[in-house]
């Protein structure tokens, strides 16, 4: 019996980052063996077990063969016969394929410490098209180590398996799981590009992929692609480490563009409801969570007026707060004003100047949660006035506020109309 340490924190240990848990392979034992050292069973598909001490994973070394389409359709082998190497031969890339013994000798049967050194995803064998769930990998991998590139080999046969249907297998959870984890990465931009040079995006986020080329008016948007304003958006919700809600909304907030009718284009005159519209459906069919799907319908919704705050009647501003329930539910409308601060940095040109809407929103909406709702209704002669009493209270609040611009500055900073 003899353990392994392999995967990701022989890659990262590497590539000198952080290393913050290990899994382990575990070549010559049976499963009666790990139980009779006090490991626990978790494995549903294949024996994995859990140190009875660290907790960390221990997997017996085993072989996989393909019995089905999409990423589940496998049949595992795991025997005490079973080598380190033909278990390190069913894993994706090479840089994952290492690895290293007890006195810290590395296993690299497969050249993964070449490629780590040359920035290179690269597949282990021809194996790796027997599962879709790897291209998404790929890209996943790509937003986490930017200056990596994929071998033309591996983009090729990546192709190949778009081409072929593979993709087309894989469910929503596994889908949203990855992508989930892309968009936390630091350059999400790199796993949707990934994803778009082989083919697959047009298969799992078909909404997203069809915004490339969709020309916007160069006066607010220098990048002039929408597809490439996208990318911008979502990497600055990276840079600036924004949750993985506004990520999404900041990914999703823009789809509406592709419905713009050709006659009309560059402009995009009321795409946010068709936005808000293809927001909700991209979510639902990925079965994102609530909280992301919610805040990028509202933000698909509502971006463009958030930008408009210098130059929005008093009575307008209750009305948007009214509606996307920044009342009762403040730390969303606050996201959904971060991710509209993402749109408005993530374009073209250079340098910009503070984005201010987002200091007038708060205000205004601190100003209306100020009022005593209760005392304005007790105030009320005539009960069935009681919302219209409340809601003119708060128009009267945001008005004391002033924050319009005035009426020699018709185009202030900060807006962009599209």
């Amino acid at each position: 019996m003899q353990c392994y340490v392999v995967g990701g924190a022989v890659r990262d240990a590497l590539l000198g980052l952080p290393v913050t848990d290990h899994d382990w392979v575990v070549v010559g034992a049976t499963p009666e063996d790990m139980l009779a050292r006090g490991f626990r069973p978790v494995g549903k598909d294949f024996p994995v077990f859990l140190h009875p001490q660290t907790q960390e994973e221990y997997a017996l070394a085993r072989t996989e063969r393909k019995s089905g389409k999409g990423y589940a359709g496998f049949v595992c082998h795991a025997s005490p016969e079973v080598t380190l190497e033909e278990d390190l031969l069913r894993r994706d890339l090479t840089i994952n394929a290492i690895a290293r013994d007890a006195d810290g000798s590395l296993i690299d049967p497969y050249g993964g410490v070449r490629d780590l050194e040359a920035r290179v995803f690269r597949h282990v064998s021809p194996a790796f098209a027997e599962d879709p769930l790897r291209i998404l990998r790929v890209a996943r991998f790509a937003a986490r180590y930017a200056d990596f590139g994929t071998a033309p080999e591996t983009l090729a046969l990546m192709r190949r398996m778009v081409e072929a249907g593979e993709v087309d297998h894989l469910v929503a959870e596994r889908v949203w799981q990855e992508f989930a984890r892309g968009l936390m990465e630091d350059k999400p931009s790199r796993m949707i590009r990934s994803l778009r040079d082989c083919g697959a995006l047009a298969h799992i986020l078909p909404e997203v992929d069809r915004l490339f080329g969709v020309p916007q008016p160069a006066q607010h948007h220098p990048e002039i692609d929408t597809g490439e304003h996208v990318m911008m958006v979502i990497d600055h919700a990276a840079a600036t480490r924004q949750p993985l809600a506004v990520r999404w909304a900041c990914l999703l907030h823009d789809l509406g563009k592709g419905d713009t009718p050709a006659g009309i284009l560059p402009h995009h005159y009321g795409h946010e409801q068709a936005s808000a519209r293809r927001a909700r459906e991209v979510s639902m069919r990925l079965k994102a969570p609530a909280d992301c799907r919610d805040l990028a319908e509202m933000v698909a919704r509502e971006h463009g007026i958030f930008g408009q705050a210098a130059i929005l009647r008093p009575e307008t501003m209750v009305k948007v707060l009214e509606r996307c329930d920044a009342l009762r539910r403040p730390e969303r409308f606050a996201l959904a004003l971060d991710a509209a601060a993402c749109d408005y940095f993530g374009r073209g040109g250079g340098p910009r100047p503070e984005w201010a809407p987002r200091a007038a929103w708060l205000a205004a909406l601190d100003a209306v949660r100020s009022l005593d709702a209760g005392a304005i209704a007790r105030s009320c002669a005539n009960k069935d006035r009681i919302p219209q009493a409340i809601h003119a209270a708060r128009v009267d609040a945001v008005r004391a506020l002033g924050l319009r611009a005035s009426a020699a500055s018709p185009n202030p900073a900060n807006i962009t109309r599209t």
